[in-house]
């Protein structure tokens, strides 16, 4: 995905295409653009947010680029203005433009998706300020779905828009009893890295058991599996969190798939694919797929350099990543040939016949 110039003259007719139909509208619902003094139309603000996103400009220069082509009135200021108060559209049209293309891409049986988070720093950051929570599809390379969550946003499959028949790929931080009743209510599949230490597990007769007792059964090549049950915590919990199995609000059918690796150390997954639908080692292979979504990051990163935000946690600092990623999902329809768009790399609208 080469780095995308969405905003220049030569590309921004074929980003015109791939925008939602309600982008007037939209803007004048989510007070994005109540007046459009100084700013034409939605489509010159989404423009203007697209520029500052993608460039190295700085506001007043992204002002003075937009008067020399004519595109918008404005100054410095009024942009920052504009895009503090952009931040709900933004989130509104990049929503329905990863719409769109999960809707086209629908097909098979069984879909696979991927879901991880990278942490975004702004400039002079001690710590953890913003996650990108991604769904990404790792046949495409594409992503489906984003949150971006301040520092307290923890990881779960409960964040994405999950659809039947979907088989969710997820490192450790996804194995939680939780996550997994969030996948199975959504008629879709988990194929996860388990740390036996962080999920309550038991046997077909609803009693405890410890997978780390079962690592020595475990060959040195090859791999073994075990049938589960894993109980669902009540939605309502004491102060110690402690909990009874008798108090589980449901039980989930579920397969602990281990396998050593050459050093001898234990991999363990949880899915709830059966071995009907993947085998022992088809699970193995099933999750290297899982790199797919690192891979990504790297070239959101390297590319679009989404993690070296203009500010910290300025009024414009979630409006600036929205539009990367705005800009991310518009590159990818753009430059995929294949799926749902046509060879052209474009929308083609409607053709006139000629008598």
């Amino acid at each position: 995905m080469p780095t995308p110039l969405l905003h220049e003259e030569r590309e921004w007719p074929y980003v015109l295409t791939l925008l939602p139909g309600d982008l007037e509208n939209s803007a004048w619902q989510s007070a994005a653009l109540l007046r459009c003094r100084n700013i034409p139309d939605a489509k010159a603000l989404l423009r203007l947010a697209l520029a500052y996103a993608v460039s190295d400009l700085s506001l007043k220069d992204v002002a003075a680029w937009a008067h020399a082509l004519g595109v918008a009135e404005i100054t410095g200021p009024g942009l920052f203005y504009r895009l503090r108060e952009s931040e709900g559209w933004l989130q509104h049209v990049l929503a329905q433009t990863l719409q769109s293309e999960v809707e086209s891409a629908a097909g098979s049986s069984l879909r696979l998706r991927v879901v991880d988070a990278t942490v975004l720093h702004g400039p002079g950051a001690k710590g953890t300020e913003w996650r990108a929570q991604v769904l990404m599809d790792p046949g495409t390379g594409a992503f489906r779905a984003v949150e971006l969550t301040d520092a307290h946003g923890g990881e779960g499959y409960g964040r994405y828009p999950l659809r039947p028949q979907e088989v969710i790929l997820g490192d450790r931080a996804y194995a939680t009893a939780r996550g997994l009743w969030a996948v199975h209510s959504a008629h879709a599949y988990v194929v996860a890295r388990l740390n036996p230490h962080t999920i309550r597990v038991c046997d077909a007769e609803q009693k405890r058991l410890s997978l780390r007792c079962k690592e020595k059964e475990i060959p040195p090549v090859g791999g073994m599996e075990f049938n589960l049950l894993v109980p669902i915590p009540p939605e309502k919990r004491t102060k110690t969190h402690k909990w009874g199995l008798r108090r589980a609000m449901a039980w989930v059918p579920a397969r602990a798939v281990a396998a050593r690796t050459r050093d001898g150390s234990v991999i363990w997954l949880l899915t709830t694919l059966s071995a009907e639908q993947a085998s022992c080692s088809e699970l193995m292979q099933l999750y290297r797929l899982r790199w797919q979504i690192e891979l990504f990051f790297k070239r959101l990163k390297s590319l679009l350099h989404l993690d070296a935000l203009p500010s910290r946690q300025g009024p414009t600092a979630k409006s600036w990543m929205l539009a990367r990623f705005l800009a991310a999902a518009l590159a990818q329809k753009l430059v995929q040939p294949a799926g749902p768009l046509s060879p052209w790399g474009y929308e083609i609208g409607p053709a006139r016949v000629h008598p």
